[in-house]
């Protein structure tokens, strides 16, 4: 029998994530590798959606989305950040922003086309450059800044090059890029005439009185940016899975063609109580943003008594910690850290290409009860 495998396909490695959660599950440890919260999140939220099951809400939504939930994200477009989106044709509800990922790398990638990404990088990126039969190029951010080089970025461009992904603020390194690094990306899509994807999915999780600046309000590149997010991770439902994209014109006209056939719609409940708290923006963020910054905190302060070097996130609810001089690297620590310590944590060389920095560091999710980080530090004291 043939191979069963396209090229495309045998291309892709397993998911870290999915490794690193199946050890922990087998050795019962403490998970801060894959990035969800285990706790949940608000019950105002989950009694929308019960409403929304009472009330015969329960068919297929419109293929674009509800139009409460489209207006809602056109509203805190408006009201945060001054863009203007109709929301009949520019906002698109997928299912979770993993979708939305997929569908617009699918519709505006063709087979040969180059997209550079930022390494480290979230790692559904580089596959689905594979799928689109598209070629990642990568320009490192280098530790422990993690800051754009106008230069090196410049240099990866070529006459193939058809996109830029942004991830903002940045996962894995918790980094917020600034306006004038945000300004260098801009610029070299104005000149090359290059889409940019930027992924925002962590728009509200920001510390310290840092802003985020939505890549689509630089001048010139609100026509060739499609914009991710995800209510999964404000409101932190993420088994939800209810992502949007945003973009406008021909940009969001193929990324619905794609979703029609991937998934049409999305769950229809979830909808409507995501919609309910995305108009409550507003009065939750203040505490979300505290909650975090508060486990932020405290996951850092308590690794300045460990053999661990933290990095202090901007935002996201991510941390890069830098490994011992001479340690056995990132794979090795982390599984050796599963497997004997039973504490889970995600090496993040597989995010990387180009670069051997990723060796030298591990990430830790801190969207864990306090309970779960203590005992987290715990085990990794002279890891």
């Amino acid at each position: 029998m043939k191979d069963t495998q396209t090229r495309r396909i045998s291309a892709i490695e397993p998911s870290i994530f999915a490794t690193m959660s199946q050890l922990a599950i087998k050795h019962k440890a403490v998970n801060l590798g894959q990035g969800f919260p285990d706790f949940d999140g608000p019950s105002w939220i989950v009694d929308a959606f019960v409403e929304a099951l009472r009330t015969a809400k329960n068919q297929y939504a419109p293929m674009p989305g509800i139009q409460r939930l489209r207006n809602a994200v056109a509203g805190y477009h408006k009201t945060f950040y001054d863009l203007d989106w109709n929301a009949e044709t520019d906002i698109t509800v997928t299912a979770g922003a993993t979708e939305s990922l997929f569908s617009a790398m699918l519709a505006l990638l063709d087979p040969g086309d180059e997209v550079i990404l930022f390494e480290p990088y979230y790692d559904s990126y580089y596959a689905n450059c594979l799928l689109a039969g598209a070629a990642p190029v990568c320009v490192t951010l280098h530790a422990p800044e993690f800051r754009i080089d106008a230069s090196e970025l410049a240099a990866a461009i070529t006459p193939r090059t058809r996109m830029i992904i942004v991830n903002n603020p940045h996962n894995p390194t918790g980094r917020m890029f600034s306006r004038d690094e945000l300004d260098i990306v801009a610029d070299l899509a104005r000149r090359h005439d290059l889409l940019v994807l930027s992924d925002e999915v962590y728009e509200f999780l920001t510390f310290d009185g840092n802003t985020h600046i939505p890549f689509a309000t630089l001048p010139g590149m609100r026509e060739r940016t499609v914009t991710v997010s995800s209510t999964g991770k404000t409101f932190g439902m993420t088994g939800w899975k209810i992502g949007y994209t945003i973009a406008a014109g021909r940009l969001s006209d193929a990324v619905r063609t794609v979703h029609q056939f991937a998934t049409f719609a999305v769950n229809t409940p979830g909808q409507h109580a995501m919609a309910h708290g995305l108009e409550q923006l507003s009065e939750y963020l203040p505490e979300f943003r505290a909650t975090y910054q508060r486990k932020r905190d405290l996951l850092f302060e308590g690794l300045r008594e460990s053999t661990l070097r933290a990095i202090l996130p901007q935002g996201t609810y991510f941390m890069m910690v830098r490994l011992p001089e001479g340690s056995e690297g990132d794979v090795d620590c982390a599984t050796r850290l599963v497997t004997e310590r039973r504490v889970a944590v995600i090496p993040p060389s597989v995010f990387y290409q180009n670069s051997e920095e990723g060796r030298s560091m591990l990430r830790l999710c801190f969207a864990k009860t306090d309970e779960t980080l203590r005992e987290g530090m715990a085990r990794l004291q002279d890891c």
